[in-house]
């Protein structure tokens, strides 16, 4: 009986030591899991708390970038601005997918999200009048969007919502904290009742040392993930840089492929200028040598091959030259005729250009190597859409509608077209469809902005995989030209007093010898000079000088300094600059209201320049004599 009553209390005893083990397994359960819960939902409000103060910041450095933009004018700010503003949408629809299970959150964040849009569209004008380059206008509205209520409004919801997220954080960790704490009383009540149990104290510490266990091999598995995440950053930032440079590189390559590509084809057509040059005067000296009648017709055919090499200089350096705005009567269907050589190079052989004009009266007035400089990206745009291989068909014309009279140059390829979601943002600064490296996004923003400053507009019409036309429609220019165009070839009456005095100044020994033939020919008595530095003593030797004659850049001194240089005595004597470069005979402070001839020069237009820059030195010392 003994033996039963200690078996029937063993039983007891372990029964009940497997219900308090129980209940405290139980009860330690629940309070790991409300203590997960109050982890998880705390983690979430902290996740909420600082996701809206990192909108805030993100919101008010897409400001200050712009600010900086319209300030300084630089893309790449304004660049800033853009990536700004797009991460900070971001990071309120990842606000609002954070808050959707929160029944009071959701309208505050529906009305930031409103304010947000609201002030996305402030920004967005002012940060598109300074792409205009409308900086005072930019400068304007951005103070005044310094002041709307949309940015307060945004500050005012997302402190609603963080101190909304603080109360929620603040009512779930009391709650928890008192779930918790009567779980903990419950688990004193069996564990006091445990420690009469030497199995259930045994089995209860075995569990808490595995517990521990485990906490301390979790922790050093993330302590290694943490590490291992690092090396990663690490490695995936060199990666970047060297990606940077590759296409820092690669980009470098391509602009000295594309000048490759044009100045071999420029080479081209010099040499086949050249070839006419050479040619007819050797024909015109073996005539001249057998007394033949075709001497003048081969001189005419080399002047005219020297004329056709001297007109593409111009246009190739006027093309290039940065230069100040300004308008001119334009005929669209001349101009477009005048560029198909350089488009031709540019472009490359496996395009086919196709230039098609309709109507004589398509006159605009506009800055010409403005407008060359959209037909040319618009062009090369088409060429990219092709993938360098197509035929790209370039019309002018006019059309009449109720708004007035266009002059239309449309742009057409068959390329790969483009979707509508495309052709909604083709204007916008920044944006563009080519890969990294392969262009700024600047190139149809800035034709835009050309054409609204002519008052006219721009528009596009694509079909995928169809092609894609461009179409530039600008007002036509109704208004003949003030001054009527002269051929150099044809000798004019000039009424200039001949047998001038003229000093020539020119460091280069054949264009000096070539330019007092030239004027002697004229019948003029010609001072050579080779050196700006003897001018004066010449002047003085020779005295009276009715005119100088200079080029323009010399090794030692530059005619404009060789004529400020010159003593008083000589003031009144005209001058006449010479020079074979374009970008500098766009600066007119730079010769003093002196004449301009470019070289190559024609007897015509050498003697043009000459009654010209004679009769201002004149008006000039007349007008100074007279304030005297």
């Amino acid at each position: 009986m003994a033996s039963a009553w200690r078996l029937v209390m063993f039983i007891v005893m372990g029964l009940a030591g497997v219900g308090v083990l129980v209940a405290l397994i139980l009860t330690l359960g629940e309070a790991n899991n409300q203590r997960n819960r109050a982890s998880s939902l705390q983690s979430h409000s902290y996740d909420v708390m600082i996701l809206a103060r990192t909108l805030s910041g993100t919101i008010a450095r897409s400001e200050a970038a712009l600010g900086r933009y319209v300030i300084s004018g630089d893309k790449q700010l304004g660049r800033l601005y853009f990536e700004d503003w797009r991460r900070a949408k971001d990071q309120l629809q990842r606000l609002a997918n954070l808050t959707r299970d929160n029944a009071a959150q959701r309208p505050m964040v529906d009305r930031l999200q409103s304010a947000f849009d609201e002030r996305g569209e402030q920004l967005s004008l002012t940060a598109l009048a300074t792409n205009y380059g409308k900086n005072q206008q930019a400068l304007s509205r951005y103070y005044e969007a310094r002041q709307a209520s949309a940015l307060t409004e945004i500050n005012r919801l997302l402190d609603e919502v963080i101190a909304s997220e603080r109360t929620l954080l603040i009512t779930r960790t009391e709650a928890t904290m008192a779930l918790v704490e009567r779980s903990t009383r419950a688990a004193f009540v069996l564990s006091s009742f445990g420690v009469l149990l030497l199995i259930g104290a045994i089995i209860l510490g075995w569990l808490t040392m595995r517990a521990s266990t485990d906490r301390a091999i979790a922790r050093a598995e993330a302590d290694v993930a943490h590490a291992r995440a690092d090396e990663l950053s690490i490695a995936v930032a060199e990666a970047t840089e060297e990606l940077r440079a590759q296409e820092a590189r690669l980009r470098q390559a391509q602009k000295m492929d594309a000048i490759g590509q044009l100045t071999g084809g420029i080479a081209h057509d010099f040499n086949n200028m050249l070839a006419v040059v050479i040619g007819g005067l050797e024909l015109a000296q073996r005539s001249l040598a057998s007394g033949g009648p075709d001497t003048s017709r081969h001189l005419e055919s080399a002047r005219e091959g020297a004329v056709r090499a001297a007109e593409l200089t111009r246009r190739l350096l006027a093309f290039a030259r940065e230069g100040a705005i300004a308008p001119e009567r334009i005929h669209v269907g001349t101009l477009l005729t005048g560029m198909r050589d350089l488009l031709d190079r540019t472009l490359g052989d496996a395009i086919q250009i196709d230039i098609i004009e309709h109507g004589d009266e398509a006159h605009v007035r506009a800055d010409r190597v403005q407008f060359e400089n959209c037909i040319l990206n618009l062009a090369v745009n088409a060429r990219d859409a092709m993938d360098g291989r197509g035929r790209v068909s370039i019309t002018s014309g006019v059309e009449r509608t109720t708004a007035g009279t266009f002059v239309t140059i449309a742009v057409r390829d068959d390329g790969c077209g483009m979707t509508p979601d495309i052709m909604e943002r083709v204007f916008e600064p920044f944006f563009t469809t080519k890969p990294v490296g392969k262009g700024t996004g600047l190139g149809l923003s800035q034709i835009f902005s050309f054409a609204r400053q002519l008052d006219g507009e721009v528009a596009i019409e694509s079909t995928p995989g169809a092609g894609t036309t461009v179409i530039l429609r600008l007002p036509q220019d109704r208004e003949a030209d003030v001054v009527a165009a002269v051929d150099e070839a044809t000798t004019v009456e000039i009424g200039m007093a001949e047998n001038l005095t003229i000093l020539v100044v020119e460091d280069d020994e054949r264009v000096l010898r070539a330019t007092v033939g030239a004027l002697e020919e004229l019948g003029h008595r010609v001072i050579a000079c080779d050196d700006p530095l003897r001018a004066p003593a010449l002047l003085d030797d020779n005295a009276p000088v009715d005119l100088i004659m200079s080029d323009v850049l010399m090794p030692v001194q530059t005619g404009p300094e060789m004529v400020e240089a010159l003593p008083e005595r000589h003031g009144h004597i005209a001058v006449l600059f010479v020079t074979g470069y374009a970008g500098e005979a766009s600066d007119a402070a730079m010769f003093g209201g002196h004449h301009v001839l470019r070289k190559p020069f024609t007897l015509a237009a050498l003697e043009r320049s000459l009654a010209d820059a004679f009769s201002r030195g004149t008006a000039a010392t007349a007008d100074r004599m007279a304030a005297e």
